[in-house]
């Protein structure tokens, strides 16, 4: 901290920095806790440090973790043969809360993308094709943006010599969606995939 700041506004610019809380949310939550600092400050930075020091990519997958291998990795009931591709470890989280595969995952690290200067030696492609070569599956499960349909094709083309099948999540219409309110591509991309 710089001299001369002030604590409380030091801490809500930190707080602040946090995705999903901006300076008012960062200014509630600061004041909450500065009524009871030893009940729920103290705690939360005795958490944050233990994190801190504790938690590490996963050797294998990339998961965040303070075990390594990771506690999906180290699963013995989990299928080892069907990888699921994720761009971060907030996906493997989202789909590991809706109990929605039962296989490995292989965070990659973000996406191909010309404008930030992403590219594949930016991304985690040689560990998954390491891995890919022994897997009957390989699951695309990136984002349904230009830089996802990039990343996909790319590893689609990167995986084709090692023979083992390449799948990609289905694209379209939400459950509950209506038609008239989604866009072109949604709708066009739900036709193409329809069963």
């Amino acid at each position: 901290m710089r001299p001369n700041t002030d604590p409380v506004e030091h801490l809500i610019a930190l707080l602040s920095r946090i995705p999903g809380l901006g300076r008012r949310s960062a200014r509630r939550a600061a004041l909450k806790m500065l009524t009871d600092p030893q009940a729920r400050m103290l705690p939360l930075a005795e958490a944050l440090r233990a994190a801190a020091e504790a938690v590490r990519p996963c050797r294998v997958c990339g998961n965040l973790d303070s075990r390594d291998p990771c506690l999906v990795c180290a699963d013995p009931s989990r299928d080892q043969g069907l990888i699921c591709v994720v761009e971060g470890v907030a996906d493997l989280w989202a789909l590991e809360r809706a109990h929605a595969h039962q296989g490995a995952y292989h965070v990659l690290g973000g996406t191909l993308s010309a404008l930030a200067g992403t590219g594949p030696e930016d991304l985690s492609v040689a560990p998954l094709l390491r891995r890919a070569a022994e897997a009957r599956e390989v699951i695309l499960a990136l984002p349904a943006t230009v830089e996802g349909a990039t990343t996909s094709h790319y590893l689609a083309e990167r995986l084709e010599p090692l023979g083992v099948p390449v799948t990609r999540l289905a694209q379209g219409v939400p459950l509950g969606g209506a038609l008239d309110v989604l866009d072109d591509g949604t709708l066009a991309a739900a036709l193409r995939a329809r069963r």
